[in-house]
């Protein structure tokens, strides 16, 4: 099995602290697959505080964007995938347009991403490659027009089907790390630590998911500025599923300032 690209290194611990929390607002998403494997997403989100709301899709959108995508797996080579996604303006005329290639082996995955601009390409580029249970991983991002590498990062991970190790360091600025750990069938746990070297200031959270049943399930985290994040999931029948969810802000407590949240999932 080949390693996860960069960007999923310690996404079990991301999710932990990301998925199932919508706070300050309402969300209405919409998911369906045609018969022929046309997906389409559309949703939209209403900010409790200020009001304000945002509709979009994921291929058609108000603006009239037309997006196309094409792509061609295991064809040029096994394990490689080329993608080329554009966009285009009619009312406008603006285009812009992005490559995008992976490969992936047993014990590494590439993923190289350029965007086709004649004025000058920003190439992003990451790599992590895989022995026994640890993972190493390396991305970049340059600009070619300044001719100047404006990401530089590095992280290291180990990882089996009950723990997960992530530590990163990103342009010689941030370090960091997270851990997640499968308790037990029913609970997981995750912890996240970071430190910027500029501020020196540092992150710290911890976080859990609690299956109540195979359609319910409880969330909760806090972090080192006193705020705490709870949220309830609850699949109320096939396709659709509820989420409720708040943060409160611990040092402000009786000054108020805290945030709710509701999500509903429609998928067909």
């Amino acid at each position: 099995m080949a390693p996860p690209v960069y960007g999923d290194l310690g996404k079990s611990a991301k999710d932990v602290f990301g998925k199932g929390y919508h706070f300050g607002v309402l969300k209405l998403e919409c998911k369906s697959k045609t018969s022929t494997g046309v997906e389409i997403n559309a949703g939209g989100t209403n900010a409790l505080e200020s009001g304000k709301g945002l509709t979009f899709t994921e291929k058609w959108n108000t603006d009239n964007t037309l997006n196309t995508e094409v792509a061609i797996e295991d064809k040029v080579a096994k394990g490689l995938k080329l993608v080329l996604n554009t966009t285009f303006a009619p009312q406008t005329g603006k285009k812009s347009g992005v490559l995008k290639s992976t490969y992936k082996t047993d014990a590494l995955s590439v993923n190289l991403d350029s965007t086709l601009d004649l004025g000058g390409p920003v190439v992003n580029g990451a790599a992590v490659a895989s022995y026994k249970n640890w993972l190493v991983g390396y991305q970049m991002s340059f600009d070619t027009a300044k001719s100047k590498l404006t990401k530089n990062n590095f992280a290291v991970g180990f990882t089996n089907p009950d723990f997960i190790l992530h530590t990163y360091a990103n342009d010689g600025a941030e370090f960091g790390g997270s851990l997640f750990h499968k308790i037990s069938s029913e609970l997981e746990g995750a912890v996240d630590l970071s430190w910027a070297a500029g501020s020196n200031t540092t992150r710290f959270a911890i976080g859990c998911k609690y299956a109540l049943d195979k359609d319910a399930a409880l969330r909760a985290k806090v972090n080192n500025s006193s705020q705490v994040g709870l949220g309830y999931q609850q699949k109320v029948r096939d396709g659709i599923t509820l989420t409720l969810s708040t943060l409160i802000d611990g040092k402000n407590f009786n000054q108020g300032g805290h945030k709710v949240g509701l999500a509903v999932e429609l998928e067909a």
